[in-house]
């Protein structure tokens, strides 16, 4: 193995670790006015990469979801761990959004993980008839550890290619 595929190897590891060091992730939505708000979930993963959140109609980004079936979510290392506030560690997804109905079994399935991984409050919010489970499907991620130190994420497998100033360029022509 080359030292660039044992860093991006390393990298890979730590680009996980970053997210699953999480049990709530950091929401950007859209509302119908195209007015963007940001908000944090509690949040499940599954095993094809998605995110399931469990979220109230009273908060605003269950409304701006509902209205605006698209979302960015964030994962980014605390200030205190880091050497520079200019290059914090993060990871981000850019996700398409899905309800999931109450009363099918995937909404069950679901709920049952998330109870699992975060506890028995979600069986008293599945009590309540204003929560609404929604599937937040990454299209496109992007992991940062510092300057010049920026990679595009496969989604579904987690792996990482290095943005060049190709890609660079790409992004900025809107090509991305």
């Amino acid at each position: 193995m080359t030292d660039e595929q044992n860093e991006l190897s390393q990298l890979t590891a730590d680009c996980e670790a970053l997210q699953s060091g999480f049990q709530t992730l950091l929401l950007s939505t859209l509302s119908g006015g195209q007015v963007p708000e940001i908000s944090y979930a509690p949040y499940w993963r599954d095993a094809s990469g998605c995110f399931w959140v469990f979220i109230s109609e009273l908060a605003g980004h269950c409304q701006n979801l509902m209205q605006n079936p698209t979302a960015s979510v964030l994962f980014i290392r605390d200030e205190v761990q880091c050497s520079n506030l200019f290059a914090r560690e993060r990871l981000t997804y850019r996700c398409e959004v899905a309800e999931t109905a109450r009363g099918t079994e995937e909404f069950e399935t679901v709920l049952d993980q998330m109870e699992l991984r975060l506890g028995k409050m979600i069986g008293m919010l599945k009590t309540l008839s204003d929560f609404r489970l929604f599937c937040l499907r990454p299209t496109k991620g992007t992991y940062v550890v510092g300057f010049g130190r920026a990679y595009e994420v496969d989604p579904v497998s987690g792996a990482l290619s290095h943005i060049d100033e190709q890609r660079l360029k790409a992004r900025r022509e809107g090509n991305d």
